[in-house]
């Protein structure tokens, strides 16, 4: 009979043991990758021109960073034309101001384009070509994970941010 209560004992204080050592262990782990929130005010984004009418700022995280999350928005003029390209990784997008057309294929096709009204999200799978074009100016915020990298189908149809005017209203033939 104490046999019995000693090896009961026993196990109890060995699984409490375990217990306790998992929850600690658990703790330490939570506490040491908590960072503190950080806070990103709209007035203090760096934005860099891409391409003519468009500018990017990274919101969080590194874009460039392999199987990491980052957050970047696209803030882009009234009319400006996102020509047809691709990501090697999914693209997650969330209209935030103005209106974005988005649309599918190889080449930039008005008639293709769907409307995106603020508030609107879509999930452009990896590889997927695509097009866009902004109504308004236009924000959209972009988030996935890296690497974040526009491949153009036809680079050609490319403007780069310093095109002159008369070079972004000429139309391509």
């Amino acid at each position: 009979m104490k046999k019995i209560r000693v090896g009961r004992l026993c196990v109890a204080l060995v699984g409490a043991a375990v217990l306790v050592t998992a929850v600690y262990s658990q703790e330490k782990k939570e506490g040491a990758a908590a960072a503190p929130p950080k806070i990103m005010h709209f007035g203090d984004l760096k934005w860099t021109p891409i391409i003519k009418g468009c500018d990017l700022a990274t919101v969080a995280g590194d874009p460039s960073a392999e199987g990491t999350p980052f957050v970047v928005r696209l803030r882009c003029v009234d009319g400006a034309k996102i020509p047809a390209h691709w990501h090697p990784t999914d693209e997650n997008v969330t209209v935030l101001k103005g209106t974005f057309l988005a649309g599918m294929g190889e080449t930039f096709d008005e008639t293709k384009l769907t409307t995106m009204n603020v508030g609107n999200f879509v999930t452009m799978p990896k590889e997927m070509r695509h097009f866009a074009m902004s109504k308004g100016e236009t924000i959209v915020q972009v988030h996935g994970a890296g690497p974040f990298k526009v491949n153009w189908v036809n680079p050609s149809e490319v403007q780069p941010p310093d095109a002159p005017a008369a070079a972004a209203a000429k139309p391509k033939s």
